[in-house]
């Protein structure tokens, strides 16, 4: 019988804002040149946000992460030179800027989509992202550049607003009691998951979420929406770029 890894406490779905961290190798794959560690901060990836990049320092020797995946429990990161030992303790550090324009992006979609729930009642078919621009499917029947136009502004007006972020792990049933958490048309959510980490935007947004995210509007910045498309009948695709 395979001997079961620990879990992986992933330091991120906590404070979003940790950079540095200290963690013990627990496995060691050398076929597909990763790791895994008691604890982390590199995000794994989902819900459309891409997975952390950074490096991992033993001994003044500097490897590379380049993919950060959860698998299980566990979260594996794939490296760059020499494997550091199970049970050596590794000095891990986060691409922080790539993070913190993942993070703003992140925020501006929910935004977005708190304005379009809010304002026109449509529901959220799909969405993804990358530093400083996305995109997100929403149910609507038809979308014209005066209605990207009225969502840009009051997207950039909740911004401007400074509503703080909070994010919250409640159990599973007392999480499915708030209205709407879910905002996509297929909840995403295992049947199996006993507690539902939510993000709320205070006044506007309130839904369940793994991703990571500033800590107050403000940090977004200014949003653009530069394109719109028809992706089917009730299927309409918004593009946007956060500035810098």
């Amino acid at each position: 019988m395979q001997e079961r890894l620990p879990m992986t406490d992933i330091l991120c779905y906590a404070d979003s804002y940790i950079q540095a961290f200290t963690a013990t190798v627990v496995a060691v794959d050398p076929t597909a040149s990763r790791v895994a560690l008691d604890r982390t901060a590199f995000y794994p990836g989902g819900g459309g946000q891409p997975h952390d990049l950074g490096t991992f320092t033993l001994a003044g020797q500097v490897s590379t992460v380049t993919k950060v995946q959860r698998q299980g429990e566990e979260v594996w990161h794939t490296l760059t030179g020499t494997l550091p030992a199970v049970g050596v303790t590794v000095e891990g550090r986060i691409d922080w800027e790539r993070r913190y324009k993942l993070m703003r992006t992140h925020t501006a979609l929910h935004i977005l989509c708190g304005v379009v729930w809010r304002d026109y009642g449509a529901q959220v078919t799909g969405g993804n992202m990358e530093p400083l621009q996305g995109r997100m499917d929403f149910e609507f029947e038809a979308l014209r550049r005066e209605l990207v136009q009225e969502i840009e502004t009051r997207v950039n007006a909740e911004i401007q607003q400074a509503r703080p972020i909070q994010v919250r792990v409640l159990p599973r049933a007392e999480a499915f009691e708030i209205p709407d958490l879910i905002r996509t048309k297929i909840n995403l959510l295992p049947e199996g998951i006993a507690e539902v980490r939510t993000v709320e935007i205070v006044g506007l947004d309130l839904q369940a979420d793994g991703g990571t995210h500033v800590a107050n509007t403000r940090e977004v910045g200014h949003v653009r929406v530069v394109d719109y498309q028809s992706k089917g009948k009730i299927n309409k695709r918004m593009y946007i770029v956060v500035d810098e």
